[in-house]
């Protein structure tokens, strides 16, 4: 029999369960004779101020057969169809980036371009939301659910939605799910590696423990403790087109009786943004700004100015912006935090950790043995384009017509991105498509052209006499796409006035408990 695989898992939190549970299971699916042990120290807290998802987590659970109303009941999760922009373009503006995608149910007419709905949309001078059955959930903070004369619930489209909770509970409720996973509470105190190859062959722990080791995932977070410190990655900074450094995070309390959010509320202010992320009990909230801008005590005194009464700060994050040059070196690979961070405007933490697991589990997992410098180059590029390209969506986010602080002037005229703006260029040549963007990722979900439609609408960058220049070309798509749009409007019109509130759609999976 061939000698058991040791896997290592190094911190626990959400990152490290999503990536215990995916090799596991593909160390299951593959046939490779595998341990899979987690180290995750119960003495390093984690500050659990609420994060949200993308679509990506629902179809991780469909994946693994989890109870999603179960993992909605043991997380406090809520449900996230999007996300809401407020003063962005400018102050007084908001808009709604709803995540479903409504060319999922048309069958398109023959050539007919990946995007000619939005097209349509944007040429016809109406709602790009309204066609999304998540615009007018969103509107009206109701659930994706209705509920049948039997009192079971029903959902009201195909479409996979994201979610809001407190990481900390996320971690331990994937703790508790795994099977077959050992669990070492304890802290890396140092590490033993090969002399020729620089491999890491064993991990010293704190308890006195020596834990064999033939595949390392570095799940600590901001430390990056093995993939910098051990493997001597480096950091490729995005400080300067991302410009926001510290992070200033606070609870507000849900009020019995009151309606929750069903989308993250990303929130310009003078020096950055603040989140609103909702959990059954409470918004995870935060001010992530630019102290080049502003001080900790001007922060917070622009935050209560703006909601109206005191918080009390968890604590000071400073950050830096960016991702390592290779997540994968040697037999040491980086997820979550370790890996890379940008603020979370569009929820890419979580959503770049499935996506990057399943890319090594599906295409370079096998017996570390067997693990080639070729897989970890074609690994490492492709994961090094997905955070380039999260960059450059963001970065689309501060193309704005603000200049009311001396934060925004500097962004408008000093922090876009070279990258942000050939696509700019791009797209006053040709209305934006699916086909504008690599398909480096195997199909796995990635930010493309239905992401970055309501970002572009909502602060005015698209071109309505292209959009009308590209239907009036094919006037018999242009037809097909009225009728589409109008059917879409209706039918998801009389779907929302059918939907639950979304607290009593929580409510009521509480009570399937």
């Amino acid at each position: 029999m061939d000698r058991q695989a040791q896997f290592v898992v190094v911190g626990g939190g959400t990152a490290g369960w999503i990536a215990a549970f995916i090799v596991q299971d593909a160390a299951r699916r593959k046939g490779l004779n595998a341990k899979i042990s987690v180290i995750e120290p119960s003495k390093i807290p984690t500050v659990g101020v609420g994060e949200g998802t993308t679509a990506a987590f629902r179809l991780l659970l469909k994946h693994f057969g989890i109870d999603e109303f179960e993992f909605i009941r043991e997380t406090g999760a809520t449900i996230k169809l999007g996300i809401r922009h407020q003063d962005w373009r400018r102050k007084g503006h908001s808009y709604d980036g709803p995540i479903d995608d409504p060319h999922q149910v048309l069958r398109a007419p023959a050539g007919a371009p990946s995007d000619y709905l939005n097209v349509y949309a944007t040429a016809a001078g109406r709602s790009l939301t309204d066609m999304h059955l998540f615009g007018p959930l969103l509107a009206q903070t109701k659930a994706p659910f209705a509920r049948k004369t039997d009192g079971s619930l029903i959902p009201l489209g195909p479409f996979h939605y994201g979610y809001h909770f407190d990481q900390a509970l996320v971690g331990r409720f994937f703790a508790g799910k795994s099977k077959g996973v050992e669990i070492i509470d304890a802290v890396v105190a140092g590490v033993q590696r090969d002399a020729e190859s620089g491999d890491v062959t064993a991990l010293e722990l704190d308890n006195g423990q020596t834990l064999a080791a033939d595949f390392v995932i570095d799940a600590t977070g901001f430390r990056k403790q093995l993939i910098v410190k051990e493997m001597g990655a480096s950091w490729t900074s995005y400080a300067h087109e991302l410009p926001v450094n510290r992070a200033l995070p606070f609870w507000i309390d849900i009020k019995p009786g009151e309606e929750i959010a069903n989308y993250t509320k990303a929130w310009a202010q003078d020096s950055g943004w603040m989140w609103q992320t909702p959990t059954q009990t409470r918004y995870g909230c935060g001010y992530v700004y630019s102290d080049q801008f502003a001080t900790p005590e001007q922060a917070k005194a622009e935050v209560e100015a703006s909601l109206g009464h005191e918080i009390e700060v968890r604590a000071d994050i400073r950050f830096d912006i960016g991702r390592l040059d290779r997540a994968w070196i040697g037999n040491v690979l980086a997820v979550g935090l370790s890996s890379s961070f940008l603020e979370p405007l569009e929820s890419t933490s979580i959503h770049g950790t499935i996506v990057q697991m399943m890319l090594f589990a599906d295409r370079h997992m096998k017996d570390p043995s067997k693990i080639s410098d070729a897989d970890r180059a074609d690994y490492n590029g492709r994961v090094g384009r997905q955070v380039d390209d999260f960059r450059t969506f963001i970065n689309m986010h501060y193309m704005v017509e603000r200049d009311d602080t001396p934060f925004w002037r500097e962004v408008r005229a000093n922090r876009i991105h070279p990258e942000t703006q050939e696509r700019l260029a791009l797209w006053k040549t040709a209305m934006p498509r699916h086909e504008h963007f690599d398909e480096q990722l195997f199909g796995l979900p990635h930010i493309q052209s239905q992401l970055y439609y309501p970002i572009l609408d909502g602060l005015g960058l698209l071109d309505q006499n292209l959009a009308r220049r590209e239907m009036e070309a094919d006037p018999k798509l242009r037809q097909f796409a009225r009728q589409a749009y109008d059917g879409l409007v209706k039918e998801y019109r009389a779907a929302a006035s059918q939907a639950l509130g979304h607290a009593a759609f929580l409510e009521i999976v509480r009570g399937m408990g």
